[in-house]
């Protein structure tokens, strides 16, 4: 399945994100990044004042005009295409929770959805919403992943954050500096209270999680011409991964058994490993991808290692969705001074799977 252009250039939505926040401007300040060029052609989802006025604030000599046929995109640096959405937002307060600005961040990502679906672009890159908006605009669900599943009609997801291989290049040993994909880390339960996570991290969805993981990571090894097995750790949940059952029995009782099955099933798992040093393992490029359990046990320790790089990837999606591994970050939107590392990575990670779209077919 491809549908990549006859030039092998992915045609790429990225959505405007929440526009009080820093989405818009660090769409822009990726715009003329070299590796966001090269990766082909794009076009933004959402408003075109909106876009201007990030334009403007950056001092960007870049023309933003509206198209209704994606024809009408191509890969200039100085020309930002914009598909606009039908939710005027176009002056709401910057910095601010507000029902208009997350309708229309998730309005932005359903046309998105739409168009992927239907096979009119090749993969989605989002800019950040915020989820206090898009509740108080009516929309229930947690954020991206699960109203992209939703969109899309699909129950098994799971969030990756993943660094490319240069983020992690100086971390390796030399034992493992060749055949380096990045790391990725994917979570078995995301955004649910933390007291939920003991219900929802079960023995299917810690198994379906670790086969998702070896899908992407077999993707990203075909993709970069390596012939070698993924390599999957699982981490623990409890401190010293339980101790044996004297800090818990999770490890014994869920997690061990699920590897244990994972393995048999000809897919790669490691552990349960105590998380303290399973990311250190990992960054040294013992891992290409880590299991983790929930939410921060993953993002801190992947975030730590290189936040600015790291790319927010949704896996279990029957399209390409990528995004940057931030919020709206209102205490520094427009400002002018947000970096926009994550959202060129997001872009060309996408771009990347993009052209290896049998990766998806889960």
């Amino acid at each position: 399945m491809s549908y990549v252009s006859e030039l092998n250039k992915p045609l790429l939505a990225i959505t405007m994100g929440d526009p009080a926040g820093v989405g818009p401007e660090i769409i822009v300040g990726s715009w003329r990044n070299d590796r966001a060029l090269a990766t082909g052609r794009r076009f933004v989802i959402g408003r075109k004042i909106v876009l201007q006025r990030a334009v403007e604030l950056l001092g960007c000599d870049m023309e933003v005009v509206s198209i209704r046929d994606l024809n009408d995109v191509d890969d200039r640096s100085d020309r930002i295409p914009v598909w606009e959405i039908d939710v005027d937002c176009d002056h709401c307060a910057v910095r601010s929770v507000s029902a208009i600005a997350g309708q229309a961040a998730i309005e932005s990502v359903s046309v998105a959805a739409k168009f992927a679906m239907n096979k009119q672009i090749d993969g989605i890159v989002t800019a950040p919403l915020n989820k206090a908006a898009i509740h108080l605009a009516g929309f229930k669900v947690p954020g991206h992943t699960e109203f992209l599943a939703e969109q899309c009609g699909v129950e098994k997801v799971a969030m990756m954050l993943y660094l490319p291989p240069a983020a992690v290049a100086t971390k390796r040993i030399q034992k493992y500096q060749a055949e380096n994909i990045g790391l990725g880390v994917v979570h078995v339960t995301l955004h649910t209270a933390l007291r939920n996570v003991f219900a929802e991290m079960t023995n299917n969805k810690i198994q379906e999680t670790c086969r998702l993981a070896n899908r992407f990571a077999e993707a990203m090894l075909a993709a970069d011409g390596f012939a070698r097995a993924p390599r999957v750790g699982v981490a623990a949940l409890n401190p010293h991964g339980g101790e044996g059952g004297l800090f818990g029995d999770e490890e014994i009782e869920t997690i061990g058994p699920a590897v244990a099955a994972v393995h048999a099933a000809g897919f790669s798992a490691t552990g349960p490993l105590p998380c303290d040093t399973l990311m250190h393992r990992a960054a040294a490029g013992e891992f290409d991808v880590v299991v983790a359990m929930y939410h921060d046990q993953g993002h801190i320790a992947l975030k730590l290692l290189e936040l600015q790089q790291a790319v927010n990837i949704t896996l279990g999606l029957p399209i390409i969705r990528t995004s940057v591994a931030h919020g709206t970050a209102f205490d520094i939107a427009w400002k002018g001074i947000a970096q926009s590392g994550s959202m060129v990575e997001a872009i060309v990670a996408a771009a990347k799977l993009a052209k290896n779209l049998q990766w998806i077919n889960w």
